[in-house]
């Protein structure tokens, strides 16, 4: 039996003593009525609201599940109904192929791949101009699968299936979200018109299909339609991120070899002018096509560059480029053990798992409007235009800070359904209240990516929306979406997930190879999403050599993430298992750090490692630092992070600085940095 609420703990967090009495009584009779899980629903849903401080929420959370800490995937906050279940594409699709659980569905979307994708591929609408002769030609192995043989497609034509006057752009941006300007859309025919009119110029420019075209700026209207032209006419998109210095700019051109840009001159963030087009500059960057954040461009720009002005063309017809399923349209860059970011391209096949990822597990659906704050240099980027375009659904762009009150407004007023978020986000908006008292209950769903959630603060984002699940999404550029999320089809639990993605499968290792409840995460391919090349590493090294097999003699790809298994099968996602981390988001090495902070005086050596303080959250970038002399920590801290915003990424910021007189190595001189996190972690949290 659950232990009875006191009203004096509800009075405790500043509510008066006849609501603390009414709470308690109404809560006290669930608890003894109904089992937790039960109790726990009936409270959520018809008792606690909004309104009520997060505190009150959290207590009675963990007055129903005592051991949350130690078995988060008993502690239930969400449970589909029945009507809503039932509704789900997951559950109409088992019915349709008469499975009786989705754990029957999910092994056999992976053991019978060829017909799951089918099946999939025929759900999502998939346009092609001439069909595949099958579904999958393994000639060459499975670790180089030809999806989609025999057939002539271009991705860009599923993202328009839906009515032509349907909205397919909701958008605001961070100037007008003071006034009473209303919310901005852009129909299915118009988006399609614009990409047209892209296509056409772009043409007109002589470039042609297979040049590679970079895309640096913020995700706005422009930004989808820039990327669906340069698709539509056969060209590949290299993502790079608006926050990159001129030096990582410059990386991603040439690894990519890009034969233009499309930019802005600037962004405007807090009335404040950031220059994007002089770092695009000074990246030696290939001829820009400049689209003014303001009126008119107020930069100089070079003799082969173009204003949006000088580059637009107003002819809005364009027939898509016939391209083959497995070439590329898109070159995304995610950072591996070494300095150098891995080239990696999505091909025409790559949005047939975002969109089946969508579809299946986060449930999007014609009516849905999609919100991810995001960029088009990251994965999710790309994965938000496919998800929602390719299922008929509205896209939502602020194109502020997420972080400030002014989003969520925004995200109140497009009626947003689908939210999605990074964890570090969430934890601060949990810090400043800022999006409290606002009417999220449009919301239908959450989705978490990017870095392990702390499972209080998804709790608290549940909360915002009157208990919403969130749907966690872990995978990678390399994967074209998640390997492991969860579903609407069954109960949600804060941070943990409960199931493979459908169509792929994996296994943990342990560090002799061996299956394990506790381990490093492989998965079994193929599947439609999986890389197939890298533009600077050799793939098959990178995922597949030494990798051991199957128990049953399946071939096993490497990904590198450390999972935990539960009991009742629900895992929790602790991490990487090699040096790289993740940052706000966006994955970093450590070697790429210590690269950048070299020639710092008196300091000798660093190590850069994450730190998470609950074990499941965000990390925090801590740096270790040799030196033989009495150094000013603070004045330290500053002239690294001057580093690191000049070299890398300014989000990337630096926790604390630790010095030591030597770092702990290994017998071939490498950093120990586990052991590093180890001694850190034992120390400070």
């Amino acid at each position: 039996m659950i232990t009875p609420m006191q009203s004096n703990a509800i009075q405790n967090i500043g509510l008066n003593n006849e609501t603390a009495n009414e709470l308690s009584e109404k809560i006290n009779q669930c608890l003894a009525e109904k089992s937790p899980i039960d109790a726990w629903h009936t409270i959520s849903k018809k008792i606690l609201t909004p309104d009520h401080p997060f505190q009150l929420h959290l207590i009675i959370f963990k007055q129903i599940f005592p051991d949350w800490p130690n078995e988060p995937e008993k502690a239930t906050a969400w449970i589909p109904e029945n009507t809503f279940l039932k509704n789900t594409h997951l559950a109409r699709a088992m019915n349709e192929l008469h499975f009786n659980n989705y754990k029957e569905f999910h092994e056999w979307s992976t053991n019978h791949f060829e017909r799951f994708w089918e099946f999939a591929i025929k759900k999502l609408a998939i346009v092609f101009q001439k069909q595949p002769e099958k579904i999958i030609d393994l000639s060459q192995g499975i670790a180089s699968p030809k999806w989609l043989p025999g057939a002539e497609m271009n991705i860009a034509e599923s993202c328009f299936t839906a009515d032509p006057n349907k909205t397919a752009i909701l958008f605001q941006n961070e100037q007008s979200k003071n006034d009473n300007n209303k919310l901005q859309k852009l129909t299915y025919g118009q988006l399609n018109q614009l990409s047209n009119r892209i296509a056409n110029s772009l043409i007109s420019n002589k470039y042609i299909a297979g040049d590679a075209i970079a895309i640096d700026m913020p995700m706005t209207q422009y930004a989808v339609a820039i990327y669906l032209g340069i698709v539509k006419m056969g060209g590949v998109v290299v993502s790079i991120a608006d926050s990159f210095s001129a030096e990582e700019i410059e990386t991603r051109l040439r690894l990519a070899n890009a034969k233009a840009i499309f930019t802005q001159d600037f962004i405007l963030r807090d009335k404040k002018k950031l220059p994007l087009l002089e770092r695009v500059k000074e990246a030696n960057s290939p001829p820009a096509i400049v689209i003014p954040c303001e009126e008119k461009i107020s930069i100089q720009l070079r003799q082969n560059d173009l204003t949006w002005e000088q580059f637009l063309l107003d002819d809005d017809k364009f027939d898509a480029v016939a391209r083959d399923p497995m070439s590329h349209c898109n070159i995304l860059f995610s950072s591996g053990t070494t300095g150098e970011p891995k080239a990696i391209p999505w091909n025409h096949t790559t949005p047939i798992k975002v969109a089946s990822d969508a579809y299946f597990h986060q449930n999007i659906e014609p009516d849905d409007v999609l919100a991810w704050p995001t960029n088009l240099g990251w994965m999710m980027g790309p994965w938000l235009i496919f998800a929602a375009l390719i299922n008929q659904a509205t896209i939502a762009l602020f194109d502020g800070l997420p972080r400030d009150r002014a989003f969520g407004k925004f995200v109140q007023d497009a009626e947003v359904t689908m939210l999605g978020v990074v964890p570090t986000l969430v934890a601060s908006w949990r810090q400043s209240q800022c999006m409290e008292g606002l009417n999220w209950q449009a919301i239908k769903v959450f989705s978490s990516t990017g870095e392990c959630s702390n499972p209080e603060d998804m709790l608290y984002l549940m909360h915002l929306a009157d208990y919403k699940p969130v749907i966690e999404y872990c995978g990678g550029t390399e994967i074209g979406g998640a390997y492991l999320t969860n579903t609407l089809v069954e109960n949600n639990s804060p941070s943990v997930f409960t199931t493979p993605t459908l169509g792929l499968d994996l296994i943990l290792l342990d560090e002799t190879g061996q299956p394990s409840d506790n381990g490093e995460v492989a998965l079994i391919p193929p599947s439609i999403g999986l890389s197939t090349e890298l533009l600077n590493a050799n793939h098959q090294q990178v995922y597949f050599d030494n990798m051991p097999k199957t128990p049953d003699g399946k071939i096993l790809r490497r990904h590198g993430d450390q999972i935990r298994q539960f009991v009742n099968g629900n895992y929790s996602v602790l991490g990487r298992a090699d040096d790289t981390m993740n940052l706000g988001g966006i994955k970093i090495s450590s070697a790429e750090i210590e690269r950048s902070l070299k020639g710092i005086e008196d300091i000798t050596e660093t190590a850069a490692i994450a730190i998470s303080s609950s074990g499941h959250g965000p990390s925090q970038l801590v740096i270790y630092a040799t030196t033989q002399k009495k150094l000013d920590p603070d004045i330290v801290k500053k002239a690294m992070q001057q580093r690191i915003n000049q070299h890398l990424n300014p989000l990337f910021k630096i926790y604390e600085v630790v010095f030591v007189s030597e770092l702990p190595k290994t017998a071939s001189n490498k950093i120990m940095r586990r052991l590093l996190r180890t001694q850190y972690s034992k120390q400070n949290l």
